[in-house]
């Protein structure tokens, strides 16, 4: 009887689920509509400014971004498979700790950090006037100290800001990898070195691929430090062009290079998983026996697994700390920023209910049709991660100024007046760019959490007569609330440290924690923002704990001998 209550659904017609294909059809068009403005936008051309962007503005920014991204890529991937490859086989002193301590620079938002190292290394900073102190020196001409306003300080910052992109990856691969595969080498006498090279990474490949080009397409959507460090990259030429030189063709033309840029780092990332069927789950349960490691050598793979935590995360914290009491930013702080925090989390709650409920609706609806072009429309819904938030934002402006002309002509007719901007001209703009960019989020926890229940579950109710929407509240939902918590924090968190689309689309004498911060740093002043940019690191830190935890709690039961 199930299996033909399976096929039954498998070959339902399209239109006997209107409303589910409706709505993967309203949420794929929300996602691509900002991408298909933009590129008409950038066919109506701008003569006047575009010689002068392809002869000096495109080329180097081109190459800033391309050496940028490859030296982000390799730093992440160096210091997150490194460490996430140490904790998984090698047993040390303070393995337990160092767990927990390395996916928290995802709590830092990348400008702040940039902000800080700018702050801490610059010619005024403590370092180098520690360094003048200590050895005498009167000026910056007596010594040599590197730039970290340049590309190769954007390069370290960001590489281990975002290397916890790649360890959190790469970390739940070793985790899940073949038991007896690892230990069959182990008795033919594999060293670790030859089980990481010859078996643990070619395994992990497709979730470091993942991880890497995740890290990427941050680093791509990153204005507020690439501004800050003086690096001119495709994503900041973007938004210079559209603010400083108000050409608004001339930036979608380079957001539309900077797309297909996008394009090919997704295409590497399917590139990298090609193989996926390769990589399996041990289904014999047990974790792999980690290797002692001598007291000397111990400490040095916890010195090397607390670097990245060290210089991603503690560093700028204490720096924030410090700054934030040396201000008595705790005791006298701004009044606003009561104001800026509200709006914050205001802003960020609506855009977190909106994202949790349309991705769980496009999951479950496409798990009810089960059909390809439900499959396309709720793929091209995944998709607005991919857009660097300038990119949302610059694409985004022109549908909402024709939804409220549309409302304004209905307006005048109905009432005789207009009710202006109600979109464009409104915090629901924010809102919306949230909702697209981090949608992909929500829908990928929907669908993961979706796979682990049955369709039989679902065929077995409808078949005993309960609606769609009884099979929702009395299975789908409860079991799925670990999921829901999950993609709810993420957003939540995303949408609080999210700069970019806020400065674009905000209205007049809107302020969010980011912005608030962002003012400060373009004054040369960004200490005084501190205490704003430790409400934001705090806040993050509950998700990656979450991560955490929940990583941990996928561990399958260690083998008792």
């Amino acid at each position: 009887m199930t299996a033909t209550a399976g096929r039954t659904a498998e070959f339902r017609p399209l239109w006997s689920h209107p409303l589910a294909m409706t709505l993967l059809g309203i949420v794929a068009a929300l996602v691509a509509a900002p991408v298909v403005n933009l590129f008409w936008i950038a066919l109506q051309g701008d003569t006047e400014l575009w010689p002068h962007l392809a002869a000096h503005v495109i080329p180097p920014a081109a190459l800033n971004t391309v050496l940028l991204l490859a030296g982000v890529a390799m730093i992440c991937m160096v210091a997150g498979v490194g460490t996430a490859w140490t904790v998984t086989a090698y047993e040390f002193p303070g393995r337990g700790i160092v767990l927990w301590l390395l996916p928290l620079p995802l709590a830092f938002p990348i400008y702040i950090v940039a902000y800080v190292y700018a702050d801490l290394l610059g010619g005024l900073g403590p370092v180098q006037s520690g360094l003048r102190a200590l050895f005498g020196w009167t000026s910056a001409a007596d010594y040599w100290f590197p730039n970290v306003r340049s590309l190769g300080g954007a390069i370290l910052i960001m590489g281990f800001a975002l290397c916890p992109y790649v360890y959190l990856a790469a970390r739940a691969m070793f985790q899940t990898q073949s038991l007896s595969l690892i230990e069959t080498a182990r008795s033919l006498g594999a060293t670790p070195f030859r089980l990481a090279i010859d078996i643990a990474l070619p395994m992990a490949r497709p979730a470091i691929a993942a991880g890497v080009s995740l890290a990427m397409l941050e680093t791509l959507n990153d204005v507020g430090a690439s501004e800050y460090l003086g690096v001119q990259t495709l994503t900041l030429s973007i938004f210079t062009t559209w603010l400083n030189r108000s050409s608004l063709p001339g930036a979608s033309q380079i957001a539309c290079l900077m797309l297909f840029g996008v394009a090919a780092l997704i295409a590497l990332e399917r590139y990298g998983r090609r193989r996926q069927g390769f990589t399996g789950f041990d289904a014999r349960p047990g974790q792999w026996q980690r290797i002692p490691v001598p007291n000397r050598r111990g400490w040095l793979a916890l010195a090397a697994c607390l670097a990245p935590v060290l210089l991603g995360f503690m560093v700028p914290f204490v720096h924030l700390a410090y700054q934030a009491i040396e201000r008595g930013l705790l005791v006298g702080f701004d009044a606003s920023l009561v104001r800026h925090v509200w709006t914050t989390l205001w802003l960020a709650s609506c855009a977190t209910v909106l994202i949790i409920v349309l991705g769980f609706a496009a999951a479950f609806a496409l798990r009810l049709v089960r059909r390809p072009v439900a499959a396309a429309c709720f793929f091209v819904a995944g998709l607005g991660y991919a857009l660097p938030s300038t990119v949302l934002a610059l694409g985004l402006l022109s549908p909402l100024v024709a939804i409220d002309e549309a409302i304004n002509a209905a307006a005048r007719g109905l009432a005789g007046r207009q009710v202006g901007l109600l979109l464009a001209g409104s915090s629901a703009a924010i809102v919306c760019a949230y909702v697209i960019r981090f949608l992909s989020i929500s829908t990928g926890f929907a669908q993961a959490g979706l796979a682990r229940i049955s369709t039989e579950l679902d065929d077995a109710a409808r078949i005993a007569g309960t609606h769609p929407a009884g099979v929702t509240r009395s299975i789908h939902l409860p079991l799925l609330r670990p999921a829901l918590w999950g993609a709810a924090l993420l957003v939540f968190v995303d949408c609080l440290k999210e700069l970019p689309a806020t400065l674009l689309l905000r209205p007049l004498n809107v302020e969010t924690l980011s912005t608030y911060i962002y003012q400060f740093a373009t004054r040369g002043n960004f200490e005084e923002g501190s205490l704003a940019a430790l409400l934001i690191v705090l806040v993050g830190i509950v998700p990656v704990i979450w991560m955490v935890r929940h990583a941990e709690d996928m561990l399958p039961t260690p083998i008792r001998e």
